[in-house]
């Protein structure tokens, strides 16, 4: 594989709400460009030789800006998209426990078992995010790819690429327009920057 530069999208309304953001396709809020706007500031003098995005709007737009200026094609990947949470979709953790007790309850305990009504399961899940691993493999080590998704896909694909059991998946985050950096090789795979949001801190 190679170098990967991994990005969760900037913030939305949802997000700020802390409502359950998955299929649903909203925009970046203004803050949200403001973030991806200095996170591609960061990023300026990096090199970029692909970037993959999931097929949601904050995800698409996350990846136009920090490409602009690139002559590098965007590749939209539905399989790099947040988990359907179904019925609990746009719900806060608070609303979701008043109208759906046991799924809140199975949220708190949390195991591979976790299934959302009306969406996917937490095995679908993983197994849909997996899949895009097989992606990567036509990429060189000397290669940099960027790749914009969510948090629960960034957490899966962590996971997998460390050889870390998915039952941990709970113990990484993702801020919003955070850059977290993993480096492959044949023989190892290095975790060298984690959910690193310095450049927000920046003032405008």
């Amino acid at each position: 594989m190679s170098r990967l530069l991994l990005v969760r999208h900037g913030i939305t309304e949802f997000n700020s709400t802390r409502r359950f953001a998955g299929y649903w396709d909203g925009e970046l809020n203004a803050e949200g460009l403001r973030q991806v706007e200095k996170l591609r500031d960061r990023l300026a003098k990096e090199k970029i030789d692909a970037i993959y995005c999931s097929d949601l709007k904050r995800a698409v737009v996350t990846a136009e800006i920090i490409s602009s200026g690139r002559d590098v094609e965007i590749i939209i990947c539905p399989e790099l998209r947040e988990i359907n949470y179904g019925d609990a979709e746009g719900l806060t953790f608070e609303e979701i426990g008043q109208r759906y007790p046991e799924l809140w309850e199975s949220i708190i305990n949390f195991s591979l078992e976790l299934s959302f009504p009306g969406g996917e399961s937490f095995k679908e899940f993983i197994t849909r995010t997996s899949k895009f691993l097989d992606r990567l493999n036509k990429h060189s080590v000397e290669q940099t790819i960027l790749i914009a998704a969510h948090g629960g896909p960034l957490r899966v694909l962590v996971c997998e690429l460390l050889g870390i059991d998915q039952n941990h998946w709970r113990q990484f985050r993702f801020d919003n327009a955070s850059l977290s950096i993993v480096e492959t090789y044949p023989q190892r795979v290095i975790l060298s920057l984690f959910n690193d949001t310095s450049h927000l801190k920046e003032a405008d």
